[in-house]
């Protein structure tokens, strides 16, 4: 039996189609890569490039954020500081200090941590009504001092949290603690280094 030379593909016809098969396969890789970029800014995701930060500031000194609102939950004041302290430290540039002289100065105080009524339904085709939801508003107020320029801005940012009207308030906030830390945070953080 014998074969002809024909019959099997040359190195040169080799290599030209694993050529195009890489050149496919960056292709794809680039669309995906493209697609998902698109995506995710698209659905709010962001960088650290919208954190606004002049260059000649390089420290910070963040104060502990005092409770005063009326109602005092026991851990959001400890754990709301340190978890801007966290993302100020991982998303941004800056150096933390405690001395009383760094160019970025924050503080601030937990102003309102209050519980109203949400949402209603109907109970059983009578008119009375009852609550459904409920909602838990947090709100802080901040204060930046820039030492190098004297000048400082104030800031107040809230949240709504809703919960059901079955929980009692301690119940919610076993529930949704994390959440107000985190969401509270970005506030804070992106009222501060993104000017919205």
């Amino acid at each position: 039996m014998t074969l002809k030379n024909n019959s099997f593909p040359s190195i040169m016809q080799l290599q030209r189609t694993i050529i195009t098969v890489n050149m496919f396969r960056r292709q794809v890789v680039f669309l995906l890569v493209l697609g998902m970029v698109f995506f995710l800014s698209s659905c709010g995701v962001y960088t650290f490039k919208d954190v606004t930060i002049p260059p000649e500031v390089k420290t910070v000194k963040i104060s502990f954020l005092e409770n005063r609102a009326s109602y005092k939950n026991p851990q959001l004041s400890p754990r709301l500081t340190d978890q801007l302290q966290q993302k100020i430290s991982n998303q941004t540039r800056l150096i933390r200090t405690n001395k009383d002289d760094a160019h970025y100065q924050i503080s601030g105080y937990i102003s309102s941590y209050n519980v109203s009524t949400a949402g209603l339904s109907s109970q059983g085709g009578t008119t009375r009504q009852q609550a459904a939801t409920n909602r838990l508003t947090v709100a802080v107020h901040i204060t930046l001092f820039n030492s190098l320029d004297g000048k400082s801005q104030e800031y107040d940012v809230s949240r709504d949290f809703d919960f059901s009207a079955g929980l009692s308030l301690q119940q919610a906030e076993n529930q949704l603690l994390d959440d107000i830390i985190k969401n509270v945070t970005d506030e804070i953080f992106n009222r501060i280094f993104s000017n919205w």
